[in-house]
């Protein structure tokens, strides 16, 4: 069986499950969360039920019914389980020039213990969660999350938005990795600004999710 976890390296690699119209079901990534993913015109299911469970509620073919709320309520009821947060999401390479790497970093200082509401979200959600914090205030978590992926988040200060401030700061996560990773963010697709800081930063959409939490 496969996994989602071997679905997101593959799609790191830049292949993609294919187009087929299917919703298909692999086992939740951990005992933290479950979730819907969406590619395009194909849906993975990563919870702990059955394909017939998913079949009797999606009709065949439909790729939009497993992230729309009567399918997602009904999962939230099986599972004991609310939705966290429906989020596009976005995947850039690492930097692996040497020269870029320095740059996208200078300035950035990791910190072991910092008191701050976006440092708390991140350990709720992530694991081995790095804190790194700019002469602006501005900060870049990075952690590992749903089904092992390095993910990341940012954070401005209001008085350094608007500067393209947000951008450097995406870009800095992809140097605060290995050379050979890749590093993944999810941002609701509400949040226009943040959707363009990551983009600018070529960070490219690559599907949806609908995150499970206890």
């Amino acid at each position: 069986m496969t996994t989602l976890a071997a679905i997101l390296r593959a799609v790191e690699r830049g292949v993609f499950p294919p187009p087929d119209l299917r919703t298909v079901v692999v086992p939740p990534p951990s005992v933290r969360e479950s979730c819907v993913v969406a590619f395009t015109a194909h849906i993975v299911v990563a919870a702990d039920v059955t394909p017939e469970w998913v079949a009797e509620r999606v009709p065949d073919g439909d790729v939009s019914a497993p992230t729309n709320p009567p399918f997602l309520s009904a999962l939230e009821e099986f599972t004991g389980r609310r939705v966290g947060s429906l989020d596009a999401m976005l995947l850039a390479p690492a930097l692996t020039d040497e020269a870029e790497r320095a740059a996208a970093t200078a300035g950035l200082t990791e910190l072991e213990n910092l008191d701050h509401p976006r440092v708390d979200h991140a350990w709720r959600y992530r694991d081995d969660v790095r804190v790194y914090v700019d002469e602006l205030g501005g900060l870049v978590l990075t952690g590992r999350g749903v089904a092992d992926r390095l993910e990341c988040a940012i954070e401005v200060p209001p008085e350094a938005r608007h500067q393209g401030h947000g951008r450097r700061l995406a870009r800095a996560a992809r140097a605060l990795i290995p050379p050979t990773a890749s590093i993944w963010a999810q941002i609701t697709p509400g949040n226009a600004a943040s959707l363009r800081t990551f983009i600018a930063a070529n960070y490219k959409p690559v599907g949806s999710e609908a995150l499970l939490i206890k």
